[in-house]
């Protein structure tokens, strides 16, 4: 059974590199926009574009670019929609995909930004909007957030914790 194509797929063929640095523009339509929203559970991705500068060293491609995006999230608090632009630079590392480790191995930092493929093609498309997933704001906020989280009986951070049952004993010495 094949793997489902991913909704913003950007396939490229690593033999189509050379040896200098290729830049590629990729842009979602609104079709693969709109599929996105619903992946990462977004109201709506009204832009989505990125340039990446591409080089090849041997098995490993090395993608470096900017992505910008304008999205529009769900508060947390109020599930009012919360506008956000997102302006983050990146690279990411494509690298074969490994063969099965017959035991744990510990991962380093730099082992973080690896997207691992098999075959001859990488999908830059797939890789913009993962690093589009990993720069959302994971906890949006709408100006009326803490009024909606008030009426909804939820304490705020001061009102609540150790320094909060300080200050009420505090207020009973006072009386």
């Amino acid at each position: 059974m094949s793997e489902p194509v991913p909704e913003f797929s950007r396939p490229l063929r690593i033999d189509s590199l050379g040896a200098t640095a290729r830049t590629l523009q990729v842009e979602a339509n609104e079709d693969e926009r709109a599929a996105l929203a619903r992946r990462f559970g977004l109201v709506a991705i009204d832009r989505l574009e990125a340039e990446l500068a591409l080089t090849w060293d041997g098995e490993r491609v090395t993608a470096a670019g900017r992505l910008r995006a304008q999205v529009t999230q769900s508060c947390v608090a109020s599930g009012d929609p919360v506008g956000a632009e997102v302006d983050a630079g990146f690279e990411i590392a494509f690298a074969p995909r490994p063969e099965p480790a017959p035991e744990e191995i510990e991962l380093s930092e730099s082992d973080c930004d690896i997207v691992f493929y098999s075959g001859s093609e990488i999908d830059v498309g797939e890789a913009v909007a993962e690093t589009l997933s990993l720069n959302l704001d994971p906890w949006p906020r709408a100006p009326d957030a803490d009024d909606a989280l008030k009426k909804a009986g939820i304490k705020a951070e001061h009102e609540v914790g150790p320094f909060a049952a300080l200050a009420a004993l505090k207020d009973k010495l006072k009386r």
